[in-house]
């Protein structure tokens, strides 16, 4: 079974507003670096998406993967497993519903360690991570986070 660590961040120019992710996959001598960005979001979302667009790249079966961020958003509802009293409470007052299931369907097939590092600690991949996530929110062509939006315009009625 292949090990792998992953290394991700969020970012938010604004809170809402422009939004980057980045992740570092390391495993063995190889390492990819991915990142983009949406035109309006939170650096919550973008926390969790940098975790989801990390595991899309994970090709085949099961593999021991350790993720480590530097959000507690991130890491706690594995750790302290929230997630299972959201599944059961069908996601009732839960934030980003959206993105937190695609994450589960991800990490369902693998071995996963969620570790928390304190960000801005001059951990090298933690700050590379950074710089791409605020790097990919700077960019003139962004995506729309249209989870962001559903989420805005169910919130209006």
């Amino acid at each position: 079974m292949a090990q792998i660590t992953v290394y991700t961040d969020g970012s938010a120019l604004g809170n809402p507003g422009p939004g980057g992710y980045a992740a570092i996959l390391i495993s063995g001598r190889h390492r990819k670096e991915i990142s983009g960005g949406y035109r309006q979001t939170t650096n919550n979302r973008m926390e969790i998406m940098a975790a989801i667009a990390a595991l899309q790249q994970i090709q085949g079966s099961a593999h021991e993967i350790e993720l480590v961020s530097d959000s507690k958003y991130l890491t706690e509802p594995f750790n302290k497993r929230w997630v299972v009293g959201w599944i059961n409470r069908k996601w009732k007052n839960v934030k980003n519903p959206d993105l937190w299931k695609q994450l589960l369907d991800l990490v369902e097939a693998h071995h996963m360690q969620w570790t928390w590092i304190k960000g801005h600690n001059q951990h090298p991949e933690n700050e590379r991570c950074d710089l791409l996530a605020k790097e990919a929110a700077s960019k003139s062509e962004l995506l729309e986070d249209q989870g962001y939006i559903e989420s805005k315009e169910a919130n209006m009625d």
